[in-house]
């Protein structure tokens, strides 16, 4: 019998935030169903299901905003429904307040309750929810990969003006060691993924301004952090749990950037 050379054969995953055609959300998924897996794309707009559609029958699109209750629960059953096993959850669901248009990247001083409170809902309760949704169904199984997409910015570039998205993706690094640490018995790994500038479509001019000024000298692409992403997912990561991987093309260190 000839072994498949798939690493993610008969393996199930959910990519949260996999509606946008060009975004890091699809690229995981295209790479999990490339490599054998069967995937539930998940995201707030209906253009989820073109996306599962490109990606044949390995792929089914659910659209559930994960913001409110019962929502995460939905796509978490929706998997099972479809294919009986979790083995991957990625926590891809978030933007920043520029891209989705809300009045919140000014300085901290000029933020509105609401707007911090959007914020957080979308970058960090979508993730926390959908780790509580999904690590009954792990733990029943012995097995799971939990990558949530953090960023830089919450880790070693903070930036002014972003002080709710910041705030957000620092906190889910918190959130996912602690998980780690409380899962890590029930062969469960916790990690995150954290990208710098990457070139999704919707990069902002300052952005890739800054991403050419950088050490490589351009933004990061989305196969590049699913690459990352495919890593710490797979059965072969089992002793890697609780850290943050930087992918950010060197702009986290000092030493290099800015150039003098």
């Amino acid at each position: 019998m000839t072994m498949s050379s798939k690493r993610f054969q008969d393996r199930v995953a959910i990519v949260t935030g996999a509606g946008a055609p060009g975004g890091i959300g699809v690229a995981i998924a295209r790479d999990f169903v490339a490599e054998g897996g069967r995937v539930v794309l998940g995201a707030t707009s209906d253009r989820v299901h073109e996306r599962a559609a490109e990606l044949g029958d390995s792929a089914v699109g659910v659209v559930e905003d994960l913001t409110v209750d019962g929502g995460a629960e939905r796509v978490v059953q929706s998997a099972l429904d479809r294919w009986g096993r979790i083995d991957v959850l990625v926590n891809n669901a978030g933007m920043t307040s520029v891209a989705a248009g809300w009045d919140a990247d000014g300085d901290v001083a000029d933020l509105s309750r609401a707007d911090w409170d959007a914020a957080l809902a979308r970058n960090l309760t979508t993730a926390f929810l959908m780790c509580r949704a999904v690590v009954p169904a792990m733990t029943a199984a012995g097995y799971g990969r939990i990558v949530s997409v953090g960023s830089t910015t919450g880790t070693v570039n903070a930036m002014p003006g972003q002080s709710t998205y910041t705030a957000a993706k620092a906190a889910m690094v918190g959130l996912s060691r602690a998980l780690a640490l409380e899962v890590v018995q029930n062969g469960i790994t916790v990690n995150v993924v954290a990208p710098g500038y990457v070139e999704t479509g919707s990069q902002l001019p300052f952005e890739a301004s800054a991403a050419a000024a950088g050490p490589i000298g351009r933004s990061g692409s989305p196969a590049e952090v699913s690459a990352c992403v495919l890593f710490l997912a797979h059965e072969s990561a089992s002793f890697v749990t609780g850290t943050v991987l930087v992918v950010d093309g060197g702009h986290g260190l000092p030493e290099t950037w800015p150039r003098p």
